[in-house]
């Protein structure tokens, strides 16, 4: 690993607190925040309107943005924290809508096409925070507090099919893309203030370290 800033990416359900996250530690770090492409997609008011029609559309939209964020990142010359990584899509969201059907078998390998094709030039993160919230109770109040209107028909099930590929992401970023993985369970943490926010805060300064400790090692 060479001595530059490190760039940390956010990963985890809908609703989780990813941005929340983000924020926190590109305040608490002086790190460039990079927010999720949401409100920018034109295919997620439809989306969520009609999953089998859109879900393809919708995670080329997002492969798109993404790569975009890593393009930008790949120039900066501070620290980056980036709000929902890119692995996401293939490993979590394109899995999980194929198996609801939701995207055709051919549909699914053409993505994968153009994931592995972009990827393999995109700047990767060196660490990857997960947030885990088993409960999808708490993630359904966290998405109605923030009002989205096209998120307004998420069901308890989509999210808890979500959680499952969840469950295992942290191992596959591990093992499949060589990250380091901070593991955090906000499911009763508050990290935008008080002794939540500090251990999270503390957490990911240990992630940074270890980052760091590596980079210089590296250079001996």
């Amino acid at each position: 690993m060479s001595a530059r800033a490190p760039f940390i990416a956010l990963a985890g359900n809908i609703g989780a607190g990813k941005t929340t996250a983000a924020q926190t530690i590109s305040a608490a770090f002086g790190h460039e925040l990079y927010r999720e492409p949401v409100v920018e997609n034109r295919f997620l008011g439809p989306y969520y309107k009609e999953m089998a029609r859109w879900s393809f559309t919708l995670q080329m939209e997002f492969l798109i943005k993404r790569i975009e964020h890593q393009a930008d990142i790949a120039r900066a010359r501070a620290g980056c924290v980036q709000d929902r990584s890119l692995i996401e899509d293939p490993e979590v969201f394109a899995k999980y809508l194929h198996g609801l059907g939701n995207m055709t078998d051919d549909e699914l390998a053409l993505y994968y096409d153009y994931f592995q094709r972009l990827n393999a030039t995109a700047r990767q993160p060196d660490a990857l925070v997960l947030l885990h919230t088993p409960d999808v109770n708490v993630l359904l109040r966290r998405i109605a507090a923030r009002g989205r209107t096209e998120e307004s028909g998420i069901t308890s099930g989509f999210l808890k099919g979500l959680n499952g590929y969840y469950e295992n992401f942290a191992q596959v970023a591990r093992a499949k893309y060589g990250l380091r993985v901070l593991e955090f369970d906000v499911t009763d943490a508050d990290i935008r203030e008080g002794a939540d926010r500090e251990r999270f805060i503390d957490e990911v300064r240990a992630l940074i370290g270890g980052l760091e400790d590596e980079g210089q090692s590296s250079l001996v």
